[in-house]
């Protein structure tokens, strides 16, 4: 007896050990006995059922006839003992279908799993005319396995969206929505994935999409929390359209090896808002390690939720600078959120005064008198976290001065029984003693977690490899993992710049070494990296156009936060030619940005450039137009 393999999501297809069937068994009505057998339960029906779904139409002898027939093409393909048929019922044995392991890994929810076998509607496009009982039987049957396809496609979203994977969350989801496309809930996987990889045009896409088959075949429109997403992805800021000849490789790799953490602190920040209850999120990590896009997925997921997020990048300088902290936080996420009017007045007027945009927003306010910035910070945080969740994000949190520190985490035991997230990111070593302590104190004090990122391994490094270079297979990938894996340390930021110049056509040389890595990018300087690294830079910055060429110089010369005035006067270029390479380079993950200006997301990258794409030209042109500026 031969086992029948039968694929139902799809278009139905048989095959018999692992060969095609008799043409004969896939003529309608033996095609049609297979599948209902297959999908009955304990895979038996009584004979008169099978007669009576799919040969009412004929004489009952002529009927029995044609079932006898069905019964022996089966028999003759998989073998005599792939049919029963005692006491006047028909069992059906040794059958692989794919809704049986559908079905089994939904139970154990193993829901990546289960949205991989769906492939589409159940027997798409199969039917027997004339059958009309059958009909009615596939019309129920697909309607139910739609919903749980459905179902399973959106949970494998949240899953793959969990772990980091949004391309293949977007996948998800939009197969979900190609199934049921008058689904709110596949529809919303789908924008919320499109969004987080950027595709923001595909997002509202699918919405539109959505409130046009609505309307046609109901005469309704999406649901409010529908609507209310696509408002949020429509009120982002679009990703820059990539011009022709871009890059073969994105600039924005898939986050891999950082499943479990993200999971984490994204577990962690849903506490906060359902408790409710402020959490402290703390992850530690060497420069490249990539902290701040772990934390920046986390701030995408919370906005695209409806909180309020509020980014400040620390550096160095501001440990010196009392309030700096919560003045940069006061930014645009925090101006925006609902119900920060509702503050006490003095508090508005207070940051009124340090900050242009409040006073544009809050120009009458009055009372500002002996209310010093952090007592301000706290009343607009409280006003805000009563009508919205509110994540604040400081990326280098190591560098807050004293004052904004103490003020943030104060927050966690002022603002009790509030929606609030605090989310740090810091390097090892010189983590501030307050902070430190705050640390210590989670799952006691207050609920939160405490990270600590660590290299990629030589398995991660491969699966970037493969996304990057996708035609690299066998002995040649190994090779690049284990050159890549010795240059880059693990390190996230290196090794996506090597992999990226590779696609670019950069050429490694298998001979060379660095037997050394280093122990942090912090204290390493550029000339100590390997040549590879720096070529791999090199490779993907002339792959810009002349005027982000001209900004990322601009910048490196300036150093630290510089705005888009600086680099305006610096560059002597248009300010619409800056604005629109600002955003390139922030897509881009060259440059981010906060109320205090642009920075290089990496430091080290900025210091290549600095060093070995500036000519002495440029420098002394850009160090007089900076101090004017």
């Amino acid at each position: 007896m031969a086992v029948i393999e039968l694929r139902a999501f799809g278009p139905v297809t048989v095959r018999i050990a692992g060969s095609e069937p008799p043409a004969r068994l896939l003529w309608r009505k033996h095609l049609a006995l297979l599948v209902y057998l297959a999908l009955s339960p304990r895979r038996t029906r009584g004979r008169d059922q099978v007669i009576g779904l799919l040969w009412a139409d004929k004489p009952e002898a002529a009927a029995r006839h044609s079932l006898n027939e069905a019964v022996r093409v089966l028999r003759r393909a998989a073998g005599d003992d792939a049919l029963q048929t005692a006491g006047g019922q028909l069992r059906l044995e040794q059958v692989d279908c794919d809704i049986d392991r559908f079905d089994a890994l939904v139970r154990s929810a193993s829901w990546v799993e289960a949205a991989a076998l769906v492939e589409g509607d159940f027997v798409e496009g199969f039917s027997v005319p004339g059958a009309h009982a059958f009909e009615d039987w596939l019309s129920a049957e697909r309607a139910k396995l739609r919903g749980r396809a459905v179902d399973a496609l959106v949970r494998a979203s949240e899953t793959l969206l969990t772990a980091g994977r949004a391309a293949g969350a977007a996948d998800a989801g939009q197969r979900a929505a190609g199934i049921d496309p008058l689904s709110d809930t596949a529809a919303r996987a789908a924008m919320r994935a499109l969004a987080l990889t950027g595709e923001r045009g595909l997002a509202i896409g699918c919405f539109r999409r959505l409130e046009r088959d609505l309307a046609a075949s109901l005469g309704s429109t999406p649901d409010p929390a529908t609507i209310a997403l696509a408002e949020r992805i429509g009120s982002e800021r679009p990703a820059p359209v990539p011009s022709r000849g871009a890059d073969p490789a994105s600039r924005r790799p898939p986050l891999v090896g950082r499943a479990l953490p993200l999971s984490q602190l994204i577990g962690c920040w849903q506490g906060a808002v359902g408790r409710p209850a402020p959490a402290l999120m703390v992850v530690e990590g060497e420069a490249g390690m990539g902290k701040s896009r772990l934390a920046d997925e986390v701030a995408a997921r919370a906005r695209l939720a409806g909180a309020a997020v509020t980014v400040a990048r620390a550096v160095e300088a501001d440990g010196t600078q009392p309030w700096s902290g919560v003045l940069a936080l006061a930014g645009r996420g925090l101006l925006e959120a609902r119900g920060n009017g509702a503050a006490a007045p003095g508090a508005l007027a207070r940051l009124a005064e340090a900050l242009p945009e409040w006073a544009d927003r809050f120009p009458g306010a009055r009372g500002a008198e002996g209310m010093n910035p952090g007592r301000a910070f706290t009343s607009v945080l409280r006003a805000a976290a009563e009508e919205q969740p509110v994540l604040l994000l400081v990326d280098d949190a190591q560098w807050l001065d004293r004052e904004s520190l103490l003020t943030i985490l104060a927050a966690l035991r002022d603002l009790a029984a509030l929606p609030l997230g605090v989310l740090l990111t810091v390097a090892p070593h010189v983590v501030p003693a307050a902070l430190d302590e705050a640390r210590a104190r989670i799952g006691r004090d207050h609920p939160g977690c405490a990270l600590r990122l660590e290299p990629l391994a030589d398995a991660e490094i491969s699966e970037l490899a493969r996304w990057a270079l996708p035609g690299l297979d066998g002995d040649a990938l190994e090779r690049l993992v284990r050159r890549v894996s010795l240059d880059s340390a693990g390190l996230p930021l290196l090794t996506f710049e090597l992999l990226h110049a590779v696609a670019l056509g950069l050429e490694l040389d298998p001979s060379a070494s660095w037997p050394a890595p280093f122990r942090t990018l912090e204290e390493t300087l550029p000339g100590d990296l390997p040549d590879s690294v720096v070529s791999a830079v090199r490779v993907a910055f002339n792959r810009l156009g002349a005027e982000a060429r001209a900004v990322l110089c601009a910048a490196a010369v300036i150093g630290g936060r510089c705005t888009a005035a600086e680099l305006v006067a610096g560059t002597g270029l248009p300010e619409r030619a800056v604005t629109a390479a600002l955003d390139g380079l922030e897509w881009g993950r060259w440059l981010e940005s906060d109320v205090r200006g642009y920075g290089f997301v990496a430091r080290v990258i900025g210091e290549v450039v600095n060093r070995d794409m500036v000519t002495p030209g440029q420098r002394r042109r850009l160090r007089p137009a900076h101090r004017d500026a």
